[in-house]
């Protein structure tokens, strides 16, 4: 039996929230996308652990406390006493947030596939990466491809989310990454925005189909915010109904569907029960400000869901 339902790797960010769109005060919480998620999945009784750098600092330690009050393993998590721990501000307008980072250089972007050495990877059923992984830097993005390919040798699954930011990266190479890292996924998490900006379309099947033929050859399930999702299982096209709220603040809401999908898949449910559920626990995370704070509980989702 694996030690670890969940490890995943990516950047941990200190998060700067803007509380009221007409004022100018923010709230200050945590994020990262990766952080995020597997923060979810452990709220969902999932056995996690993370794989990441912070600094010598005060939002260091903050992670690190975090983690350790959400039961997240923190083994794999390394100290720069020489690099920051990177941080964002989230500003709300008419036309949703907007993200505004504080992250080169971070402790995180030095990640080097030798952070991979404990291990942690070969004792998990799942291993969760991000398209932001990938770009932040070139390391980062060799320690993703490395953590990857660690995980199919052992015959862990992989789990790859877009996470599309093109403030990190020009379209063509985020395009030839991904591409490239897909191949590795035995799941893969896109949204139909970032998949917009890959495929110049904004069909579902149509994308299905370019995602199959960039050589998808695992599960996909196509996030479609508020029209739900579709899974691809390769055989069949499944849609799964978006649970509708009066959304305040989507930060970590597709981070929160990744988390609680591997948590759902861990603990047995067939695809269309875990992205059912992950599509509610997704909901319920925008009705509060920030990334981590209104990430719900198993009870809450399963409550909803009961409802």
């Amino acid at each position: 039996m694996a030690d670890f339902d969940i490890v995943a790797l990516g950047e941990p960010l200190v998060e700067l929230n803007q509380t009221h769109q007409d004022q100018l005060q923010y709230l200050q919480g945590f994020g990262g996308d990766t952080s995020n998620a597997v923060i979810a999945a452990a709220r969902q009784g999932a056995r996690c652990a993370y794989l990441t750098r912070v600094g010598d600092d005060t939002f260091g330690a903050q992670f690190l406390a975090l983690w350790q009050a959400e039961g997240v393993d923190t083994s794999g998590v390394e100290v720069d006493a020489s690099a920051h721990t990177g941080l964002y501000f989230v500003q709300h307008g008419p036309d949703g947030h907007a993200f505004s980072y504080l992250r080169r250089g971070s402790a995180a972007s030095l990640m080097t596939p030798a952070s991979l050495a404990g291990g942690q990877i070969e004792r998990a059923r799942f291993l969760h990466v991000s398209g932001i992984s990938l770009a932040i830097s070139t390391s980062a993005c060799d320690t993703v491809f490395a953590a990857m390919a660690r995980a199919r040798a052992a015959g862990v699954e992989v789990s790859l989310d877009s996470n599309l930011r093109l403030r990190l990266w020009p379209l063509d190479r985020a395009r030839a990454t991904l591409r490239e890292a897909l191949r590795h996924a035995t799941l893969f998490l896109p949204s139909m925005d970032d998949m917009q900006h890959l495929t110049g379309n904004d069909d579902p099947e149509r994308t299905l189909d370019w995602i199959r033929d960039a050589g998808a050859t695992g599960v996909v399930v196509l996030k479609l915010g508020k029209d739900g999702s579709i899974i691809d299982d390769g055989k069949t096209r499944t849609p799964v109904a978006a649970l509708r709220v009066d959304a305040v603040d989507a930060t970590g809401a597709g981070d929160c569907f990744a988390g609680s999908l591997l948590a759902r898949r861990c603990q047995g449910d067939s695809w269309v029960d875990a992205v059912r559920y992950a599509n509610v626990a997704a909901a319920l995370s925008t009705l509060g400000y920030g990334a981590v704070n209104p990430l719900p509980r198993a009870e809450q989702v399963l409550a909803k869901l009961k409802g």
